[in-house]
């Protein structure tokens, strides 16, 4: 049996050499003899300076990935989807503003239409409402009509004067009062005046009136044109109301981020009682009914029985009184049984309800210290902004790229993709999942970065001058393989959802009732799924930024810590989140408020309903960006809490890292701790539990 000596460092007669790899945070026994073994103890949790990249397989797919979205919209710029969808193009497949080539069985294709720049359609107000697009035929013109044309006199006229003819091809423009194919192949009368767009070239009526239809198909929730003409007028008048409610919005959203350390103790507590005396006078007002309505049915039921005997009528209604008193009886005790359960909660998580106000303490001092995370949502904001615009703009390209095929239904040409680039609109839309999840994912990996300096520096006057630009060039050159492999997982689980729900969208009303709830199950069991993976990503990346360990064992490292302080997740999330949806309730009811105000005093302004929808929109969307940010920022300070409390115990050599509002939450759990082993241990024991204020935690107390 082997013998070992922790004195001479050596294992049967040999030497051992110990390397410390800071990447895996191990330890290494390495024997001076071949076939040496690997010793592996617990890994240091802190940050290191001597990383490497992570996940870097991970990193070259989403890079190839890249390329391939990039080389779609270089396909669409090749083959001229690009220049259709900019300069325009008729219904014969020419290219408005140049030279055209012959498309083999479509008359009147392959024109040089180099003096023709504008699109103009016949009917602009034929509009598909399903499809959402206009059925007109188009045509390539010189210029767009300028003023309202009633006749074919004004066709001719316009042609003859300004060179540019609006009738198709193959008609003369000095015949257009005399042609029989005049009703069919010019424009409907009268012409509307019109103008071309500033960049795509289209002519379009100077009065909208005629798209109001295509309004309504878009707003469904219009079905008068007046109403839509009048809550229009109402947002164009109220602008510059709305543009400072909005940044009232976002001037509240940074305030409550800075003074929620203040307020925090007394918002949750207040939330407890208002929940606990909600909950009780739930239950008593549902037992109240219950016993109230069994006394008047009693008397009710007496008193007809006596009246009349037999009464078909007097029986229904007696069956109905039973059927009310059993459901309010079944309702009064699911709500006691929901009572007991939550103040039995409350009453064992009381102390996790202390850890989260200490938490959101110090989450308002990460925030004066790393002012630049208030920047964060406007990062993130405009890199989604700008990829989303790109996107659009590349799915526009698509649209208007393929091969040419004739409308069996209009006779006009369109673009379409066929065979197996059908298939790029996928990998396209794929793509705006996965990039999308990606920016987010590098939003939280930032923020963890940041706030893992913060928590791991005792001396916070020591802290590198901007911490979060830090963060983000660690990010870029060692660990954007790991956000992209877990916002990948995060796509291959949205993805499915989405599709079921496009699904469920497109039976709506023809499926049965067991598919409707077989595909509701799914969707919501996947959307939980997606929540719980997004939840541990965002743990993984605060262990990636510590240990730079890849992703996986990222997430295995924080999924165990996650697991034993289960009771102090469960408080942090339901306590800190709806404390969290409050302060968002607050922020728009505020911003609404100042809006009825200030539209109150100007008078004139008519409609109210939309400016007032949109201001809500944006002062919740603000809220949610803003407090989304300290909500990451309250989790990762936990997982560095409960890392700390784990390997630390304030002795020397093992000092706590946590600030001092934690500190006294340890405090005062150790002091809890030590008067409860006092009461179970007998009195000559008791004085040998006495010892040092800051004593070993033990490895099952981590979750107190």
């Amino acid at each position: 049996m082997e013998q070992r000596s922790s004195t001479s460092g050596t294992q049967q007669g040999r030497p051992r050499k110990t390397v410390d790899n800071p990447y895996l945070g191990t330890e290494y026994s390495v024997q001076k003899n071949p076939g040496y073994r690997m010793r592996r103890t617990k890994r240091e949790w802190k940050p290191l300076e001597d990383r490497s990249c992570t996940d870097l397989p991970w990193f070259l797919l989403f890079t190839v990935f890249c390329v391939g979205m990039g080389s779609i919209c270089g396909f669409t710029i090749a083959t001229g989807g690009a220049g259709r969808l900019v300069f325009g193009y008729d219904s014969y497949g020419n290219t408005c503003g140049q030279r055209n080539e012959q498309i083999e069985g479509v008359r009147l294709s392959g024109l040089d239409q180099t003096d023709k720049k504008y699109v103009f359609f016949l009917d602009p107000c034929n509009i598909d409402i399903v499809q959402r697009k206009i059925k007109s035929m188009a045509l390539c013109v010189s210029l767009c009509p300028d003023e309202e044309l009633k006749t074919y006199q004004d066709l001719k006229r316009f042609a003859m004067h300004n060179g540019s003819e609006l009738c198709s091809y193959e008609l003369a423009g000095h015949k257009y009062p005399s042609l029989p194919e005049r009703f069919d192949k010019c424009p409907k009368l009268p012409v509307p005046p019109s103008k071309s767009l500033p960049v795509f070239n289209r002519c379009t009526p100077v009065d909208i009136s005629c798209y109001a239809k295509f309004a309504e198909a878009v707003v469904t929730f219009v079905s008068d044109n007046s109403v839509l003409h009048r809550l229009i007028g109402g947002v164009i008048a109220s602008k510059e109301i709305i543009v400072g409610l909005c940044l009232l919005a976002l001037v509240l959203s940074m305030i409550l981020m800075l003074i929620i350390r203040y307020i925090s103790a007394v918002l949750v507590w207040i939330l407890t009682a208002m929940v606990v005396l909600g909950s009780l006078a739930g239950t008593s007002i549902l037992w109240w009914l219950y016993i109230d309505h069994r006394l008047t049915a009693n008397k009710t039921l007496s008193k007809e029985t006596a009246e009349t005997t037999e009464t078909k009528d007097a029986e229904e209604e007696a069956e109905m009184t039973r059927d009310n008193a059993q459901a309010l009886l079944v309702y009064a005790i699911a709500a006691t049984v929901f009572t007991v359960i939550l103040l039995l909660l409350m009453l064992f998580m009381r102390k996790r309800v202390a850890l989260t106000i200490a938490l959101f303490h110090v989450a308002g001092k990460v925030f004066i210290h790393l002012p630049l995370l208030t920047l964060q949502p406007f990062c993130t904001f405009l890199a989604l902004l700008l990829f989303w615009m790109y996107w659009g703009l590349v799915l526009l390209f698509l649209g208007t790229t393929g091969n040419p095929v004739q409308n069996e239904e209009t006779g006009l040409t369109e673009f379409r993709l066929t065979g197996p680039l059908q298939y790029m609109t996928w990998y396209h839309a794929v793509g705006l999942i996965w990039i999308s999840e990606f920016i987010l994912a590098c939003q939280q990996m930032t923020v963890a970065g940041a706030v893992v300096t913060y928590y791991y520096t005792r001396d916070k006057t020591r802290l590198p001058v901007t911490p979060i630009l830090s963060s983000v060039l660690r990010l870029m050159r060692y660990h954007l393989g790991t956000v992209a492999k877990g916002s990948f997982i995060i796509t291959l689980v949205k993805i499915p959802r989405l599709m079921l729900m496009y699904v469920h969208n497109q039976l709506k009303g023809k499926e049965n009732a067991f598919a409707r709830c077989m595909l509701k199950t799914c969707i919501c069991c996947l959307w939980c799924l997606e929540k719980c993976l997004n939840y541990l990503n965002q743990n993984a990346y605060a262990a990636t930024a510590i240990n730079s360990t890849s992703f996986c064992t990222s997430a295995r490292d924080a999924f165990v810590i996650l697991v034993e302080n289960a009771l102090r997740v469960a408080a942090i999330n339901a306590v800190g989140d709806f404390v969290l949806f409050l302060g968002k309730i607050l922020i728009v009811t505020s911003t609404a408020f100042a809006g009825v105000l200030l539209l109150n005093y100007q008078r004139d302004y008519a409609e109210w309903v939309l400016p007032l929808i949109i201001v809500c929109l944006f002062a919740f969307l603000v809220a949610h960006c803003f407090l989304s940010i300290f909500e990451i920022v309250v989790d990762v300070l936990f997982l560095c809490f409960a890392i700390d409390t784990k390997y630390n115990d304030g002795t020397p050599g093992k000092e706590f890292y946590m600030d001092k509002a934690l500190m006294e939450f340890v405090e005062n759990s150790r002091k809890l701790e030590r008067v409860v082993e006092r009461g179970r241990s007998r009195p000559t024991e008791a004085v040998s539990v006495e010892g040092p204020e800051m004593k070993p935690m033990a490895p099952g107390t981590s979750s107190a």
